[in-house]
């Protein structure tokens, strides 16, 4: 439920496309919004003093850490960064500092995109009139949104740019939930899903793959007619999976789960950025995006929560399915070559660490696998969360 962005930076332009670098590879800066759930680590159930956590670890990180839609969710936001390495040493930190804040009250973080055990239902809402106003507007669906996830932000200078991106970008989409899936548990129980959060995220009525935009023009018009129809509150209510900022100069991909590692995120971060420079030469040489059709590329999305990175995907271009393993080496291959030498080590090591380990999901699942036990999943998240 994200209303914040990562990289502070003067507002948005609503010029003509533009550039970073006139005749050589686009210069992308990203940073990256991580959300967590806050647990006891005895009964390893959720922990609603979300605030607490939040004022504690604030002391380190300032407004860098806030809260979020629930009280047990705990969010924090990386300073943008040109290079993989100092997004790296930037996650680290800011993890490591909300995990000593939680020790202090004698709280764990785990990030996983849905809690393992159950909650209570309805949770318990953060304070403030936002949430307060959401409720009211939304009803049951805040009941059921104790779902964390993993946003990079990319910085783009103006919105119509942002907004060709973004049409190169759809197509991606489902590989990126494959890759990232880490939420197969629901209320203590496999859910067959490898990102369940995509499918309860899915619910809200500007959710999921964004249209294909035709113009800025395009996009201020369908905006304005959501909210002039009272189903967005406002501006901070789009939650397509990519959605440019509304202040900043940003371009928002949300559509992981939240990523259990710092190399989960870091590798998310890579391929991002790199599909962003991939289609920031590809807007600037006027080749065409491609235009999967909408029910295809929402059928693509349900099977890759479904399948995650071992099972089948969807072949946006036939419709025919294929390897999800395969599809996920295309995205790589097309996102890391676009990579500067310094960041294609950093992703290459990040990727190194997870080869053969497969998504969270998988992970999450083999940690329950010996005793049949949820509670021995949550203690694998904590250990992921903070190693």
């Amino acid at each position: 439920m994200q209303k914040r962005s990562a990289t502070r930076a003067p507002s948005r332009s609503s010029a003509p496309p533009s550039f970073p670098l006139g005749g050589g590879a686009p210069v992308v800066r990203v940073g990256v919004e991580e959300e967590f759930l806050v647990v006891d680590p005895v009964s390893r159930q959720l922990s609603s003093r979300a605030d607490k956590v939040v004022a504690e670890a604030a002391t380190e990180l300032g407004g860098r850490v806030t809260t979020e839609l629930t009280r047990y969710q705990v969010e924090i936001r990386t300073l943008p960064h040109t290079d993989l390495t100092g997004l790296r040493k930037d996650l680290r930190l800011s993890r490591q500092a909300v995990a000593r804040a939680a020790a202090r009250l004698g709280l764990r973080i785990i990030s996983s995109g849905t809690p393992v055990l159950g909650q209570h239902t309805p949770p318990p809402l953060s304070a403030g009139k936002r949430y307060a106003e959401s409720l009211a507007t939304f009803r049951a669906l805040d009941h059921e949104q104790t779902v964390c996830a993993c946003h990079v932000h990319v910085e783009i200078p103006d919105l119509a740019t942002a907004l060709a991106v973004s049409n190169h970008l759809r197509p991606w989409l489902p590989a990126l939930i494959a890759q990232c899936a880490n939420s197969p548990y629901w209320d203590g129980q496999d859910t067959g899903y490898d990102s369940w959060r995509t499918l309860t995220w899915s619910r809200w009525p500007v959710a999921g793959p964004p249209p294909y935009f035709e113009s800025a023009s395009h996009y201020e018009a369908l905006v304005g007619r959501l909210i002039t129809s009272r189903t967005l509150q406002d501006r901070g209510g789009v939650y397509w999976d990519i959605r440019p900022s509304h202040h900043l100069p940003t371009l928002e991909i949300r559509v992981a789960d939240a990523a259990p590692t710092i190399d989960d995120t870091l590798l998310l971060a890579a391929v991002v950025k790199g599909l962003t420079a991939a289609a920031l030469s590809a807007v600037r040489a006027g080749q065409p995006a491609p235009r999967p059709e909408a029910e295809l590329l929402r059928a693509a999305y349900w099977r890759a929560a479904r399948d995650g990175s071992r099972g089948q995907s969807i072949d946006l271009s036939t419709g025919r399915l294929q390897s999800a393993a395969r599809h996920l080496g295309r995205l790589r291959d097309t996102a890391l070559s676009a990579l500067a030498p310094d960041d294609l080590a950093a992703a290459r090591t990040a990727r190194y660490r997870l080869a053969g380990q497969g998504n969270g999901a998988d992970r999450q699942r083999a940690a329950y696998l010996p005793r049949h036990s949820h509670p021995d999943v949550i203690d694998h998240l904590i250990h992921q969360t903070t190693a």
